[in-house]
């Protein structure tokens, strides 16, 4: 178990776009794939919700206000036992701008 631990690559990805970061969990999966290394997920979180809430008029009418809402998608794919021709594909991947990407090792 502790081995598996060791020989572990995480890769979580934050959008704010559902479309962009399926797109982009798919190219991942792809490259991972043609080194074959062993892959776990894509492993949905739950969305994160933001919401604002503004008032319509700084002056007046305090009742009458507007509500915005930003949702944040994640998700998480684990790499095991990843070698070295698996890290420099990813190193080269393109990933589209807008996606935040953290990898833990």
């Amino acid at each position: 178990m502790d081995q598996i631990i060791q020989n572990r690559v995480r890769i979580r990805l934050k959008t704010y776009e559902n479309k962009l970061l399926t797109t982009s969990c798919d190219n991942i999966i792809n490259t991972i794939n043609r080194t074959k290394a062993k892959i776990v997920g894509p492993i949905p979180m739950p969305t994160k919700r933001k919401i604002y809430c503004v008032l319509r008029s700084p002056h007046v009418d305090k009742d009458s206000r507007e509500h915005f809402e930003i949702r944040i998608y994640t998700k998480i794919i684990d790499v095991y036992k990843p070698s070295s021709t698996t890290i420099d594909a990813l190193m080269k991947l393109n990933i589209p701008a807008g996606i935040d990407v953290e990898v833990k090792i």
